[in-house]
């Protein structure tokens, strides 16, 4: 990967995405921690690194426009810090802002705390399970994330208890949304809008504005 390739891709991403000056500066910084701690920890896949900006960082930002006036994020399980620590610098200037990072992998947990440590941004890391975490510990909660964590019926499960209280979800998936759908339909009615990925051709944003399990 070259840095003329990295600059290619940045620049097409922050076309797709546009963002203020000062938070292109805390993603520039982002990028350079995410390659220094890349070669000890896979944050993301090898094959994705010269796509870093349009393949992570671009599709990590689209949700804000989604729902413009949130402030009170969940990312779960986190890992390499998409979308949740990409969210929380573009929420930096907001006041209120606050994005809560759950990731159980110490080592991805331990990157997910240096970045929010060097960039100063307005996010706390869990580092538990997500079932292990208490909706209470997670006050005014507006919305849920995860990003190539699980099958949506596995998500809805996870996501249920902060849903109940409140909080929509946006779940970022692919071409297979539609069978995943068929399939959680079965144990849950789900009140969602779809929406194209601005970044995958493929991909697709589900927003989830209301979740009961069936009897």
């Amino acid at each position: 990967m070259s840095a003329n390739d990295l600059a290619a891709d940045r620049a097409a991403a922050l076309k797709l995405t546009p963002v203020s000056r000062e938070t292109a500066a805390r993603l520039d910084q982002f990028v350079a921690l995410i390659l220094k701690w890349q070669k000890a920890v896979q944050l993301v896949s090898a094959a994705s690194l010269s796509h870093l900006w349009t393949r992570h960082i671009a599709d990590s930002l689209q949700l804000l426009d989604l729902v413009p006036g949130a402030k009170i994020w969940a990312d779960l399980g986190s890992g390499g810090g998409f979308p949740g620590l990409v969210l929380a610098i573009a929420l930096k200037d907001r006041p209120g802002a606050q994005v809560h990072l759950i990731e159980s992998d110490q080592r991805k947990s331990a990157f997910l705390r240096e970045a929010v440590r060097v960039l100063e941004l307005p996010a706390m890391i869990h580092v538990k399970r997500i079932e292990a975490l208490s909706p209470d510990a997670l006050p005014d909660l507006e919305i849920v994330t995860a990003r190539a964590l699980a099958p949506l019926s596995e998500l809805l499960e996870l996501a249920n208890p902060f849903l109940q209280n409140g909080a929509k979800a946006l779940f970022m998936k692919g071409a297979n949304l539609d069978n995943e759908l068929t399939e959680a339909t079965k144990s849950w009615n789900i009140r969602s809008t779809i929406v194209p990925s601005k970044t995958d051709a493929e991909g697709r944003i589900l927003l989830v504005d209301q979740v009961l399990r069936q009897n």
